[in-house]
């Protein structure tokens, strides 16, 4: 029987890190003694509003994936799929597999992650799960601390008030029943190129309002090479 209390958590992986120059996947690069993707993990593990997880990750490191969650006694863990070329495509992976399993009904709880955020707060993760008691769609943001503006043909437009803009991050967390079917009119969009599944959500269900807990800033996504070393910085603080 569908249960709403149920909590899944979907860790995005399936990027191949191209922009960090490494052989392997970024997840799979070392901090602090420990994969990055072992940091992920652990956060969604100790969570206490995560029922499971599900791991999505680029074929040929299943394997991989399984070992670090053996090695990190990651139980929650129930299964590693393979993502697609866009990260769009990994999180309608994830949606499909939310929704295959027994329990699941439109009311699920699905927290959309990308593991590249490897220093994640169990208070972030509790604060999404918690705000989708009575939101539909919620995301983690913070405020942004630098003037963003708008340019065209290499010149400044406009210059949107600070106080309004927020710098998003994940988990982004929404009902299975509303992703699915926003996620789904999307990969029927040939027009549509999602930057994260909150676009998704306003684009193809602007009734829908996205509600903001608060982030963190050490919450940050591991990109660019001197990411590694700033994280690790943090963990070591």
């Amino acid at each position: 029987m569908p249960t709403d209390q149920l909590t899944i958590a979907a860790v995005l992986a399936g990027g191949t890190g191209a922009r960090m120059g490494a052989a392997v996947p970024k997840q799979l690069l070392e901090v602090a003694g420990k994969p990055v993707l072992q940091h992920t993990l652990e956060a969604f593990e100790a969570a206490g509003a995560v029922d499971r997880i599900v791991l999505v990750m680029a074929e040929g490191h299943h394997d991989a994936a399984w070992a670090i969650a053996k090695t990190a006694n990651v139980t929650k863990l129930s299964a590693v799929i393979a993502g697609g070329a866009a990260r769009s495509d990994s999180s309608l992976a994830a949606i499909r597999w939310a929704q295959s399993q027994p329990e699941a009904g439109p009311r699920t709880r699905l927290l959309l992650h990308d593991a590249a955020r490897m220093l994640v707060t169990g208070r972030i993760i509790a604060d999404v799960a918690a705000a989708l008691g009575e939101h539909a769609a919620v995301t983690a943001a913070i405020p942004s601390s630098d003037t963003v503006v708008e340019t065209a043909d290499g010149r400044i437009t406009a210059v949107p008030d600070r106080e309004a803009l927020r710098r998003v991050q994940t988990p982004q967390g929404f009902h299975l029943g509303l992703i699915g079917e926003a996620h789904a009119a999307a990969a029927a969009d040939p027009h549509f190129t999602p930057t994260d599944d909150c676009s998704v959500v306003l684009r193809f269900r602007p009734d829908v309002p996205v509600r903001i807990v608060a982030g963190s800033t050490r919450n940050l996504k591991v990109t660019e090479p001197a990411d590694l070393a700033v994280a690790e910085a943090l963990l070591r603080a």
